[in-house]
């Protein structure tokens, strides 16, 4: 199988950051200095001094890539494993029974979202498999109309490449945004400090990365607050939902009442997706899951996707 990282190209570019190679010079050079060094130091071929050089333009190549795709500046590296990279792309196959729309989609994903964080000011929230897997599932998971509202936003950049992503699939995106855009990412129970990116969450960022998508971003509605409250609800329920990304209060008390708000307005055989459902560091989602499910739901649960967990309502 031609996993992402393992094109021709992707082995071209990242050959300097396999750590076997780094390894094998290391040995060489070691076994070089050791069998050719006699006893007033010299080196007896230079053999070694040739390996030195190869190692020194081996590293000079890899900090760059690393730039490109490590944590600095976002907190998170966006290089991922081969093991997660094979594990998002089997758990999507199962959740929307496509495994050639499930390889091709995660591969898309990726290339949008290092292009996003490379253009637009801030990030996107989460794990680099999370975000993948969501911004592939909702478009194979087919929702019945193109009306998605996500709750909770960060910067704005996730909502963008999601409309790229459904607009790829041929759909035509609107995108209503429910974030308080306080300045900072908000939890309760948590302290968090400045954002890595050092840039503040505010409606400039927001409006500045829709705009990434073009018409469709700009064209964006965006309800500064939180989506406890009644007012703000009351603006955004006019009309029922095709895809609903539960990402903001991560406490069992918040996303209960998220969704019992998105039984409420999510149109038939629509898709809720569960941010970080499962996620060790927030048991309060899998709590507030399983409660409501427990209920008289719409909702059926179709599976989870690298933290993330998707459910459909009944037609």
């Amino acid at each position: 199988m031609r996993t992402l990282l393992k094109t021709r190209t992707a082995r071209r570019a990242l050959r300097p950051l396999a750590d076997l190679i780094d390894q094998r010079i290391e040995r060489q050079l070691r076994r070089s200095l050791g069998d050719s060094s006699v006893g007033n130091g010299s080196v007896g071929d230079g053999s070694d001094s040739a390996l030195r050089r190869e190692l020194t333009t081996l590293r000079n190549r890899q900090r760059p890539l690393e730039l490109l795709l490590d944590g600095t500046g976002r907190g998170v590296s966006r290089l991922p494993a081969d093991a997660h990279l094979n594990r998002a792309i089997d758990e999507l196959a199962k959740v929307t029974g496509d495994r050639v729309g499930a390889e091709r989609n995660i591969a898309q994903a990726f290339r949008l979202l290092i292009a996003l964080e490379a253009l637009g000011v801030g990030r996107i929230a989460g794990g680099t498999m999370n975000i993948c897997g969501k911004l592939s599932a909702v478009p194979l998971l087919d929702p019945p109309n193109d009306e998605i509202l996500e709750i909770g936003t960060l910067y704005g950049m996730f909502g963008a490449a999601l409309i790229r992503m459904m607009q790829r699939a041929g759909r035509d995106p609107h995108l209503t945004i429910v974030d308080p855009l306080a300045g900072l990412q908000l939890q309760p129970g948590t302290t968090e400090g400045a954002d890595p990116t050092g840039t503040p969450v505010r409606m400039a960022a927001v409006r500045a990365n829709l705009a990434l998508a073009g018409e469709a971003g700009s064209a964006a509605r965006i309800e500064q607050g939180f989506s406890e409250d009644t007012e703000l609800r009351a603006k955004v329920s006019d009309r029922s939902y095709g895809a609903i990304i539960v990402d903001g209060d991560h406490s069992a008390a918040g996303v209960a009442a998220d969704l019992e708000w998105a039984e409420q307005i999510v149109a038939p055989g629509g898709i809720v997706v569960l941010d970080d459902f499962g996620h060790p560091k927030w048991p309060g989602i899998k709590e507030a899951f399983d409660h409501h499910m427990s209920t008289d739901t719409r909702f059926t649960f179709l599976g989870q996707v690298a933290n993330s967990g998707y459910l459909r309502a009944r037609p």
